[in-house]
């Protein structure tokens, strides 16, 4: 429901006051309090937007979708988070497992396929920061679980030489770091749970870029533990993204960062 300026009761904003906010700025607030929010010059109240919450990776103040969508962040959260917690437990070195090839079936339908799906849906909604995480992170998922597949040749190509596969699937994994690091910085203005999830999965990337890199087994196992500890955060938020009193006695209840200037 969008702002009607002929039920406002709060004090107008000066002419002098409007021109200090820059017409380029997608985002103004007014009123007292700053309750009154300006969105690509529409006017809403702020307990009408969606809130920054993890569970709908909504990493800022916007309009609710106008069309009533299942949460598909939700399914897209779990998928991440199930493939990420076993995935990083293999790498850990847990119960010593050494073959990591059971976790192909979750890369490619649970972890692949469902969080791409998940993206999509996202985007028809118009979130596009989740839509562009999930397809991303689909997508590296898929092409993860490619390296397996023998099929694809990937790893036979490398059979002669393991110290260049080892810096290649380091390289593949560091420019996911990059593309990580980009997603942090999109979450900063939103909660602690949600900033957790892309800072502790981009430090898993890193760490298992070097491992790769180096052959060296401390990387690798640390890069595993944060694998685990990113997917405990992934679930969490899944969590955030279904739990309402409706269905659950507990609740999860973000932790707003501040927002500076």
């Amino acid at each position: 429901m969008t702002y009607d300026s002929s039920i406002d009761s709060t004090p107008k904003a000066t002419d002098s006051q409007e021109s200090e906010a820059p017409q380029t700025s997608r985002l103004r607030f007014h009123g007292h309090g700053d309750e009154i929010v300006i969105i690509d010059n529409k006017k809403y109240f702020r307990h009408e937007l969606m809130e920054a919450f993890a569970g709908t990776l909504n990493p800022g103040l916007a309009p609710y979708p106008k069309h009533q969508f299942g949460n598909a962040s939700a399914v897209g959260l779990a998928s991440f988070a199930m493939t990420t917690f076993v995935l990083g437990l293999y790498t850990a070195g847990a119960q010593g497992v050494k073959i990591t090839n059971v976790v192909v079936g979750l890369t490619f339908f649970y972890g692949g396929v469902v969080q791409f799906l998940a993206g999509v849906w996202e985007m028809v909604i118009g979130n596009t920061f989740a839509a562009t995480a999930f397809v991303s992170y689909g997508s590296f998922w898929l092409s993860y679980g490619a390296i397996f597949v023998e099929s694809f040749g990937i790893a036979k190509a490398y059979a002669d030489d393991p110290v260049q596969m080892g810096n290649a699937v380091g390289f593949f994994l560091l420019g996911w770091a990059v593309f990580t690091f980009i997603m942090l910085l999109l979450t900063l203005k939103s909660t602690v749970m949600f900033i957790a999830l892309f800072l502790t999965l981009d430090m898993a990337f890193i760490l298992l870029a070097v491992a790769n890199m180096t052959g060296s087994a401390s990387v690798t196992k640390a890069g595993g533990i944060f694998c685990v500890i990113t997917a405990c955060c992934g679930w969490y938020c899944a969590f955030a993204g279904v739990a309402t009193k409706q269905n659950s006695y507990f609740i999860a209840n973000p932790i707003q960062v501040p927002v500076f200037g």
